[in-house]
């Protein structure tokens, strides 16, 4: 039995999709810039796409750029922003931003531009007030992820770009975990540019998109033809779009459904690892994305000896193993586990933050893979500290031990 736990990831691709690719690569694969009938139902192709991706945010398909994905989305969107000024300004992010963001962030650092990185409490939330008294007369853009990767939780981001807008700050979200799976109107929704992602809603690898308000002015950051009303050059990758496209439309048509079912299952996991002694959920509870699971291993869990040698690697190994398919929050760096960044921000331990893992569910998800995973989970743990018993049903026969 094979069980695909890692949607935060990436997302299998929709028959739909697929075949809207297919399509493309067969009968529509003209350049989009051309001006004869091959690039004109090449061209007509994107433009469908671009009204899909913006019906899934309530917006102007003008204000849709296509990217080659949620990086350079975020990079578009920060880059782009930063080069407006001939001199370095003040940027404000928080302490658990994506890599997408923190990096460019880092690089504008170093070029001398001031960087205020809010914090967050122990359940990774950004504080409004902390954004409020950060803001200086030359900040120019405040960038926030809405719904984060590794810990789940959701930030106030209808509060926060509020009170960017209100200062006249430029605010940007990494709304890459959130498209899809969370109704995002920006008609209601203060924000002046989105990252999303095509590969997290069932749609191609190397296909995003940035929203930019109208009215907000970026420099492009890769220059050559003017595609992509001059922010984003080079010949559109027509096919993958075709699919994001696809794979909006249906993520927009069912979510109402989607998202209640994917709530239930994820708090049915929460519910059957709770007994478990040191497995802590990390992340908000209540404010959270509906598929998301996250948990640590405390350093006072029985399963983390004085060497902390259950890692979060660890783990992933072990359900791999075991056909189920996990992902850690650890990085590992020249053969070292490094602790998150995420968790050391929330507040944990070194050790802890090396011992997370999470559980990411979707569309193939059902009630019996989480009461396996479940089930296997808890060996895993008992194989690796025989010692330490936990009770574990099976599923389908009881108390298995």
């Amino acid at each position: 039995m094979q069980i695909y736990l890692d949607y935060s990831a990436t997302t299998p691709p929709r028959a739909e999709a697929i075949a809207a690719m297919q399509t493309a690569l067969l009968d529509q694969w003209g350049n989009p810039s051309s001006i004869h009938e091959w690039g004109g139902r090449s061209s007509t192709l994107v433009e469908v796409a671009r009204m899909q991706v913006a019906s899934l945010l309530n917006v102007v398909p003008e204000a849709i750029v296509f990217t080659s994905g949620g990086t350079e989305s975020d990079n578009l969107a920060i880059m782009g922003v930063a080069r407006r000024y001939a001199q370095p300004q003040h940027l404000i992010i928080s302490q658990v931003e994506h890599s997408a963001v923190s990096k460019p962030v880092e690089w504008l650092e170093k070029s001398g531009w001031q960087v205020t990185r809010l914090p967050v409490n122990a359940q990774g939330r950004v504080n409004p007030a902390d954004l409020t008294a950060a803001i200086q007369e030359n900040t120019v853009l405040v960038s926030i992820i809405y719904g984060q990767s590794e810990v789940g939780t959701l930030q106030p981001i209808q509060a926060l770009a509020e009170i960017a807008r209100s200062h006249g700050v430029l605010f940007h979200t990494d709304a890459v975990q959130v498209a899809g799976r969370l109704p995002l109107d920006l008609e209601q929704l203060p924000v002046d540019l989105l990252s999303l992602s095509s590969h997290k809603f069932y749609g191609p690898q190397g296909a995003g998109a940035l929203y930019v308000r109208p009215g907000v002015e970026l420099v492009p950051w890769l220059c050559g033809g003017g595609q992509e009303g001059g922010w984003r050059s080079g010949t559109q990758a027509v096919a993958a779009i075709a699919g994001f496209g696809v794979a909006a439309e249906l993520a927009r048509t069912d979510m109402a459904a989607e998202t209640p079912r994917l709530r239930s299952l994820r708090d049915r996991l929460f519910d059957q690892l709770a007994d478990i002694p040191g497995l802590t959920p990390t992340g908000d509870r209540l404010h959270r994305l509906p598929h998301h699971v996250s948990f640590c291993l405390q350093e006072n869990s029985p399963y983390q000896a004085e060497t902390g040698a259950v890692s979060g690697r660890t783990l992933v190994r072990q359900m791999n193993l075991a056909g189920i398919a996990i992902s850690s929050g650890s990085a590992c760096s020249s053969g070292q586990l490094n602790p998150s960044p995420v968790l050391l921000a929330m507040g944990y331990s070194p050790q802890a933050a090396t011992a997370a893992i999470r559980m990411t569910l979707g569309r193939h998800t059902t009630v019996e893979d989480i009461d396996w995973t479940a089930m296997v989970f808890k060996q895993v743990l008992q194989r690796l500290r025989p010692e330490c018993a936990i009770p574990v049903r099976d599923p389908l026969h009881g108390i298995a031990r």
